[in-house]
């Protein structure tokens, strides 16, 4: 089996690399490095590449841009790969209102290339997209939410279990990058329904792993951690850090690709993150991480919020498992958060003495 997987440096790119190349398929990595342009130094995956290549030397890496038509059909008119996974992408609203065009251009014509390059050369072959729950935009927050201590939660026992698939995703604020997902996230759609290929988007809620090259304001969990082991300074924007987002383990996430993979349908989407059991505040998040470390966090609020930030958002999981029984979450809150302690501890520089 021949798996190509794009973003393959990013946090559930690498995850796709190591677990296919661990199943003895001939992995290809399509990635070019520009989230350190967009990040700078903390978003920089060379040593996430370096990783990969250490560990799994059958791997093979492309530098290569999707936005880059010609290169992109001629890649795969080559490859012809068994399995296509589409995970790179300019992943931050604050970077999208500052860089548009080069927002859209990697968001949905990136993925719009792919597409279409899978349509002439492997028709046949799943489809993979790693979409994101910010198509729904600031929809989510119209649901009843009540303040409490450390959170804020669903007013209602009916909405417990979080945001389904049916939840809109027009008429409301997504940022710019939300709207360029979603542009993304409908193409994949189309191409399902419209060739009848076997496609899925994966709407994510928060994913996290000890391979996140995060920064502020993108991978929220990581970067809390990070500045937690670093002993550096972190900022709470709004809603008085009562803000919920469900986490979910990169493991676990590649877990539903490969289960779709094995039974691939067309044009499907599913709401993939922690759910209930995985959800946490920032003030929730900031107590575990402190105790998990052992130090406490420098922490100021800034009593702004993201424009078209959710308030509450957990993912109901019930129709991945309903498609999908065999697929469950295998890693905890707690165990995700020990994890991600340890990785940026064996990340802080040796100081001498």
């Amino acid at each position: 089996m021949r798996v190509l997987i794009t973003g393959s440096s990013g946090l559930i790119g690498s995850e796709a690399s190591a677990h296919f190349d661990s199943l003895g398929a001939e992995t290809i990595g399509v990635d070019n490095n520009l989230r350190a342009d967009f990040f700078g130094p903390d978003g920089d995956t060379a040593w996430n590449l370096a990783r990969l290549k250490e560990e799994h030397p059958r791997f093979r890496h492309i530098d290569m841009d999707i936005r880059d038509r010609q290169a992109m059909l001629d890649l795969f008119q080559i490859e012809r790969p068994d399995v296509v996974i589409h995970c790179a992408a300019q992943p931050s609203h604050d970077l999208a209102a500052r860089r548009p065009f080069d927002d859209f251009d990697v968001n949905a014509v990136g993925t719009l290339n792919l597409l279409e390059a899978t349509r002439r050369f492997c028709a046949e072959s799943p489809f993979v997209f790693m979409s994101t729950n910010k198509v729904y935009g600031d929809a989510p927050n119209e649901v009843p939410l009540v303040e409490q201590p450390t959170r804020w939660e669903y007013a209602h026992e009916r909405d417990r279990h979080g945001i389904d698939e049916s939840m809109r995703i027009d008429q409301s604020k997504h940022s710019l990058f939300g709207a360029s997902k979603a542009a993304a996230d409908l193409a994949v759609q189309e191409y399902g329904r419209y060739f009848d290929m076997p496609t899925v988007c994966f709407r994510g809620g928060c994913l996290t792993g000890p391979n996140h090259a995060s920064a502020e304001l993108h991978g929220f969990l990581s970067y809390l951690v990070k500045t937690t082991v670093n002993q550096e300074h972190f900022r709470i924007y709004g809603y008085q850090g009562k803000q919920v987002r469900d986490q979910i383990h990169s493991r676990d996430v590649l877990a539903a690709f490969d289960a779709f993979i094995r039974a691939p349908r067309a044009g499907a989407v599913y709401n993939l993150g922690g759910g209930r059991e995985n959800s946490t505040s920032v003030l929730e998040a900031i107590a575990l991480a402190e105790q998990a470390a052992g130090v406490r966090l420098d922490h100021e609020y800034v009593d702004e919020a993201r424009s078209g930030d959710h308030i509450c958002y957990i993912s109901d999981l019930a129709k991945l498992r309903a498609d999908y029984p065999d697929w469950h979450l295998t890693t905890s809150l707690d165990a995700i958060v020990e994890e991600l302690v340890e990785a940026h501890h064996a990340r802080l520089p040796v100081r001498s003495l």
